[in-house]
């Protein structure tokens, strides 16, 4: 049951609070970047909507979203390639999320702040400081562990990123994995694994919320802070600690080309008939049943377009360890024994009731897209 009275009394609390950006709102940036007040109130309508709240929450997210400036932020980047934080602030066109997140207070992140060296580093040591248990931290990228905690040494006093994260964590109000690196060690984990990279949530005791993806979209980053502005709490999240609200659904639940993938029209071949006619990619290599993503709701460049609409398989980017068990990534995972999260093969999961039914799914799934694909042929 939703108390509305106590989400009131949360955003009243967060009005009392002083900016951190006391030159600026972020009222003033959209109206600057010419977004009207109809333009703000659209987005936080479609925000609420992502955030599966009823309609009548816009009135609030619009709130929690003016107040986000009162949330201290800090972004630490581990072994990765800057591309969540790229996909998020590089636009040649921002959206109402990217300035958001722009005029939240971002109290420490490597990629646009001005400083370097012990300057840096005395930023973020008093950041943690000055915001203890107070700040939300997010993490971008893998964390080297072990005998090689040492191939990822940041900053003059020559810390390693596993000190860094630990000591970062044991601080933070709400911590956020953002991108598969950090979810889930993405592809420095992927086997043999020289640097021992590990997901955040490796590093903590505390509870970590993932935003996978390769990168994750701008919505998912910031719908989160609004969910823990409104609720001041994590949200539901599902087996592998993502937020269900972004993650409930599988790329397959969702794709445009479900139609021709239950008619049994399939890709054969990059470049072939079904391919100028926009027929299922199943058969040349996409891992949309067995990805949970919203992808295809929200889409990439300024929500423009997304791998299978431009003529790609979903390679299962969000999900752990994808790029052992999803490759090779052109072809079907029914055309041989996969190796999973549960082991070598689609059926090793009597004893994983919970995360073992998306195995039971993709089995049938591959089944049906074979029968369905020979049917098809024979007519």
């Amino acid at each position: 049951m939703i108390d509305y009275k106590e989400i009131d009394f949360r955003l009243k609390m967060l009005e009392k609070l002083p900016s951190l950006k006391s030159n600026n709102s972020i009222v003033k940036a959209l109206e600057n970047s010419g977004f009207t007040r109809r333009d703000f109130m659209k987005w936080a309508a479609a925000m609420t909507a992502f955030l599966a709240l009823p309609a009548s929450f816009t009135p609030m997210v619009a709130r929690a979203a003016e107040l986000a400036d009162r949330l201290p932020v800090i972004w630490l980047h581990m072994a990765e390639c800057t591309g969540c934080s790229e996909s998020l602030l590089r636009t040649d066109a921002p959206t109402i999320d990217s300035l958001i997140f722009d005029y939240i207070s971002l109290e420490y992140h490597e990629t646009v702040m001005a400083a370097a060296g012990w300057q840096a580093e005395e930023n973020l040591e008093n950041a943690i400081i000055k915001h203890k248990n107070k700040y939300i931290l997010m993490v971008e990228g893998g964390i080297p562990s072990g005998d090689t905690e040492y191939f990822l040494t940041i900053g003059p006093k020559g810390k390693s990123g596993f000190e860094i994260a630990k000591e970062a964590s044991e601080n933070a109000l709400a911590i956020f994995a953002i991108g598969t690196c950090s979810s889930f060690g993405g592809i420095q984990a992927a086997r043999p694994n020289p640097s021992n990279a590990k997901a955040l949530s490796k590093v903590t005791n505390k509870t970590v919320i993932n935003i996978p993806g390769c990168p994750p979209s701008e919505k998912n980053i910031v719908g989160n802070v609004l969910h823990y502005l409104l609720f001041g709490e994590l949200p539901s999240l599902d087996v592998y600690n993502r937020p269900k609200w972004a993650y409930g659904l599988r790329i397959h639940d969702l794709c445009e080309r479900r139609g021709h993938f239950d008619a049994g029209e399939f890709v054969h071949s990059f470049g072939d008939e079904g391919a100028k006619n926009g027929y299922c990619l199943y058969r040349v290599g996409c891992k949309g049943p067995y990805t949970f993503n919203n992808c295809s709701r929200e889409r990439f460049n300024q929500h423009t377009s997304w791998p299978i609409q431009a003529g790609h398989g979903c390679i299962g980017c969000s999900e752990p360890d994808f790029w052992d068990t999803m490759g090779p990534f052109e072809e079907p995972m029914a055309s041989r024994k996969f190796d999973t999260v549960f082991g070598l093969g689609a059926d090793s999961i009597s004893d994983k009731i919970g995360i073992g039914v998306l195995t039971l799914t993709g089995v049938a799934i591959a089944a049906h897209a074979i029968i369905s694909s020979t049917q098809k042929d024979k007519e």
